[in-house]
């Protein structure tokens, strides 16, 4: 993506402001669901004594732990950054873009979902499409940076949903 391209997709929320007020009201909404569902989704599977409680608690665990790690060390540049534009969603963090840790932990938390309830994960999913989309007309997001951290969300949903593999 460059410069020209983020402003044709900016550009509608740009010309109306209360679209842009929804974008970044969505962004803000959607992210406090996910983060508000996981330790929702811990509570039901532990109080139904679920053998996928260790898996949602451990996988995505070790999964957040080893992507911020990957971020930290790769360290790459936000379109903000390297493009000199202006984005829709203010942030003051420089590098760390790649992989997405709003995408992946919202896919991880849909995969969890989804072995658990498949209707809730299913829509968790399209909500996590959502939040890619939004990161990226934000400006805050490359599209390889949303895609990279679903992808990462996706490999380690599929742990959850091969626990067990007996």
């Amino acid at each position: 993506m460059n410069a020209l391209q983020y402003e044709k997709i900016s550009a509608p929320f740009r010309a109306h402001p209360l679209l842009a007020h929804a974008l970044l009201a969505a962004n803000k909404a959607l992210t406090a669901a996910f983060y508000l569902l996981y330790p929702v989704l811990l509570a039901a599977l532990l109080l139904a004594r679920s053998e996928l409680f260790v898996a949602c608690l451990c996988i995505p665990a070790v999964g957040f732990v080893c992507l911020s790690a990957f971020r930290a060390r790769f360290n790459a540049p936000r379109p903000y950054e390297l493009l000199s534009i202006d984005p829709l969603i203010k942030k003051e963090t420089s590098g760390r873009s790649f992989p997405s840790r709003h995408v992946f932990s919202a896919t991880v938390i849909a995969m969890c979902w989804l072995a658990w309830c498949p209707l809730a994960g299913c829509v968790l999913l399209v909500a996590d499409a959502f939040i890619a989309a939004v990161r990226v007309i934000g400006g805050v997001h490359f599209p390889k940076d949303v895609v990279a951290g679903a992808a990462v969300g996706i490999a380690c949903g599929l742990g959850v949903l091969l626990w067990p593999l007996g």
